[in-house]
């Protein structure tokens, strides 16, 4: 299976915003879409504030792949669904509250409802 590296994960992990282009068909990739990045055991993760109806998480279900952008690294990645009863979402709960704490609850709240949650996401290098 594909790992991220060392670096990667530390950089991607650290930054504020990832960009997420899923693909839409032929390799054609849709626009980005600028969203937060949780790192948590050796893996990324992103979540779609609005849930399974947001433009971009709609998207990656087509054929859960695209690209990512963040701290200078660009990367194809696979789309692997996290199921909102799965407990690491706890986890990524915390990662949020932390990592965007300065951001303030009225965006990180909306980022730990169960809508999030429901449309939770692992990045897998490819």
């Amino acid at each position: 299976m594909n790992t991220w590296t060392s670096d990667e994960l530390q950089q991607i992990g650290q930054a504020d915003e990832l960009e997420v282009a899923p693909e839409v068909g032929n390799g054609t990739l849709r626009p980005p879409t600028t969203i937060w990045v949780v790192p948590y055991g050796g893996e990324l993760y992103v979540r779609a504030a609005y849930g399974p109806t947001a433009s971009w998480y709609q998207a990656t279900r087509a054929h859960h792949r695209g690209n990512i952008r963040a701290a200078g690294i660009d990367k194809d990645v696979a789309f692997v669904d996290v199921p909102a009863d799965d407990p690491i979402n706890d986890h990524l709960d915390a990662g949020y509250r932390e990592k965007y704490r300065d951001y303030g609850a009225t965006y990180v709240d909306l980022m730990l409802t169960p809508q999030a949650r429901a449309a939770t996401l692992k990045l897998v290098p490819q």
